[in-house]
């Protein structure tokens, strides 16, 4: 529960940064002033959903709250990504988790190929580019 009022403080925080009311906030996310003030205290876990709403509402992007949220690892990438997932109103909340975890899991994936096969990749290209150059000599 300690990460959970972790994320409440955070909110209040950027909350009190917009200079915002509380139910000014829970207005424009669309949520009760009550749930929201839970929220807040650390006795609700907001879904994803709610706090891509939340995010909108206090102008921040919601990859931030996620990760403060502990559903995304900070991490490289691009927050446009995760802003349009959350999002999407067509997806159900358990899609939009599922498919935060794929594209977390791609770029660490990524981000492991890189630091071990950098050399590795930029060799094959160079080889590519040589018989290209060849095979144009040629003609």
């Amino acid at each position: 529960m300690a990460g959970i009022g972790d994320l409440g403080g955070f909110i209040r925080e950027q909350r009190d940064q917009a200079q915002m009311s509380l139910r000014q906030l829970a207005q424009a996310a669309g949520v009760s002033n009550p749930y929201l003030s839970q929220v807040e205290r650390g006795l609700r876990n907001p879904s994803a959903e709610i706090l891509g709403r939340i995010a909108q509402g206090l102008r921040i992007s919601a990859e931030t709250l996620y990760v403060q949220a502990g559903i995304l690892d900070d991490r490289a990438g691009d927050a446009t990504v995760t802003t349009a997932i959350a999002a999407d109103a067509t997806l159900t909340e358990r899609q939009r988790a599922t498919l935060l975890q794929i594209y977390a899991a791609f770029q660490s994936e990524n981000a492991a190929r890189t630091g071990t096969e950098a050399p590795g990749d930029t060799q094959p290209e160079s080889t590519t580019n040589t018989t290209s150059e060849d095979d144009h000599h040629d003609r």
